[in-house]
């Protein structure tokens, strides 16, 4: 939006940057301890911090006539800018990418026993950790670069999948893609339908994914317990 791309510059800039990032987080974690999961998690929070400052900066060094309100329109999501080009392009590395997840669901569940317990049931701990990271970022970045940042999904959908199909991942995966689509199509009907003004979609997706998340967090609290 800075240097006046267009859309075609913006989605793949931010498909890039999201790459970087993940990155960056996962460059960090190498430098310390590369086998902790505490050091993937705070290098994840180190590259978030560094790319909010750095976005923070093209805020400050954009026009604030013609180009900040983009940016910020941009940052809150809508499904305004998404053309049938760009779900023809996005659509199949999606569909791969939720396939290979789902995929990987059985030794995802092994994984989540602890890193010693997958490699006794022979699961490449290392490569399946990292390929999921790298597939999950692509998928991400796939459809943050066409629809802008809309929080809450990732959140709250996955916890209520597995309140519907249990905790198998072969089963959550999937679920929690189909939900998560239902999900962002209701808050796109409300955003479009209750003002004469279209809201951004993220706007009606934090407010909902915050009430829902409210909502199912008792039933989440009980799994815990037993």
């Amino acid at each position: 939006i800075v240097w006046g791309l267009g859309p075609a510059g913006v989605g793949g800039l931010s498909f890039m940057g999201g790459l970087l990032a993940v990155a960056c987080g996962v460059g960090v974690a190498h430098l310390f301890d590369a086998a902790s999961m505490l050091m993937l998690v705070f290098g994840g929070l180190i590259s978030s911090a560094l790319f909010t400052a750095l976005l923070s900066l093209l805020k400050y060094i954009a026009d604030p006539q013609n180009q900040l309100p983009d940016i910020v329109f941009w940052l809150l999501g809508s499904l305004t800018q998404v053309t049938p080009h760009a779900l023809g392009v996005m659509a199949g590395p999606v569909v791969v990418g939720i396939v290979l997840l789902s995929a990987c669901g059985r030794m995802l569940d092994g994984l989540a026993m602890g890193d010693e317990e997958a490699r006794t049931l022979g699961i490449p701990v290392v490569a399946l950790r990292y390929g999921v990271i790298g597939a999950a970022t692509v998928l991400a970045a796939l459809t943050v670069s066409v629809a802008g940042m809309i929080g809450w999904v990732g959140l709250v959908v996955p916890h209520v999948a597995r309140l519907l199909v249990g905790p198998c991942n072969m089963r959550v995966l999937p679920t929690s893609a189909c939900l998560g689509g239902m999900f962002l199509l209701v808050c796109d009907d409300l955003a479009r339908t209750l003002s004469v003004e279209e809201i951004p979609v993220g706007l009606i997706a934090d407010l909902l994914g915050v009430a829902l998340f409210v909502a199912v967090l008792p039933l989440l609290r009980r799994g815990w317990r037993a």
